[in-house]
């Protein structure tokens, strides 16, 4: 197949150009050229702005691809660009969108269905400034799938962990506590559903040649609480967590409110199986500590 990837240089997204690789498709990777990949001659490139029309649109102008994904797109002003530059040009988009389109906690598992796109107010034309993630995220799914001329496919990740994550999250807690630092939680039995970095790569490339459209959940088997998850820490480094009790504290990274987990059943019925977060967390901690 030949493959179109937006962004794709850092974490899970060099994952699953290697695992595209690995599959025997043609990958082109888009990016500003500013970051180095490690793919070589395997790959070709595309240096390109992904959110300006203008340069999308010369880039891509004689173009057609089997898939393309999209990692970098977080409004809806993104999603029109991608719309109206891919029109015609592709058999299936497949576009990282996130858990934060559901805006609220709950004990029980999200569906997909519990926000909807299809229906979602559009928006269009308004700065990025106005957007916050989880606002942009939504407002992003609903103009791909009431707008784009192609198929397409919202993949809903929750929060991904693994050795290259620049955000830290999880070295935050890790550091802390092998350090005697103090930190404060909200709600130490909050549970959060998580995927590695690896399964999150494997996944998209998995999707390439499925028939799974619309929005799809995709997370581990299992979920963890905060609680739960220092204790692993602290087993692991051999050191006790310094919780603090005083608000203005430093605050975990995952210290959220209230409980937010997502159902995979779209997932598996079309022939997907996920990895137990138990299976890969203790290891991973392990690497990073």
């Amino acid at each position: 197949m030949k493959i179109l990837v937006l962004g794709g240089t850092r974490f899970f997204g060099r994952l699953l150009i290697e695992k595209l690789l690995e599959q025997g498709h043609r990958v082109t990777i888009a990016t500003r050229g500013k970051t180095l990949d490690p793919f070589g001659e395997r790959v070709n490139r595309s240096v390109v702005d992904r959110f300006s029309e203008v340069s999308m649109s010369q880039a891509f102008r004689e173009t057609q691809w089997d898939a393309i994904y999209d990692q970098i797109c977080y409004t809806p002003n993104d999603a029109k660009i991608a719309c109206d530059v891919f029109a015609g040009k592709t058999l299936h988009y497949i576009f990282t969108s996130s858990m934060a389109v559901y805006d609220a906690f709950k004990e029980e598992p999200f569906l997909e269905s519990d926000f909807e796109p299809y229906a979602y107010p559009l928006v269009e034309n308004s700065e990025r400034e106005a957007f916050s993630y989880s606002e942009g995220k939504r407002a992003a799914e609903a103009y791909f799938f009431q707008k784009a001329a192609f198929p397409v496919t919202a993949v809903r990740f929750p929060i991904v962990m693994g050795e290259e994550d620049y955000t830290e999250r999880l070295t935050f807690h890790i550091e802390r506590i092998k350090e005697g630092k103090a930190f404060y939680i909200p709600n130490e039995a909050s549970k959060m559903s998580y995927i590695s970095a690896e399964e999150a790569g494997d996944f998209l490339a998995w999707l390439a040649e499925s028939q799974l459209m619309g929005p799809v959940n995709a997370c581990s088997d299992g979920v963890i609480s905060i609680k739960d998850m220092i204790a692993l820490i602290e087993r692991i480094v051999g050191k006790e967590a310094v919780l603090a009790a005083d608000k203005r504290a430093e605050q975990s990274p995952y210290g959220y409110a209230g409980t937010k987990m997502m159902s995979t059943e779209k997932a598996k019925k079309a022939g997907y199986a996920f990895r137990n977060l138990h299976d890969w967390l203790p290891s991973l901690i392990e690497k990073l500590k």
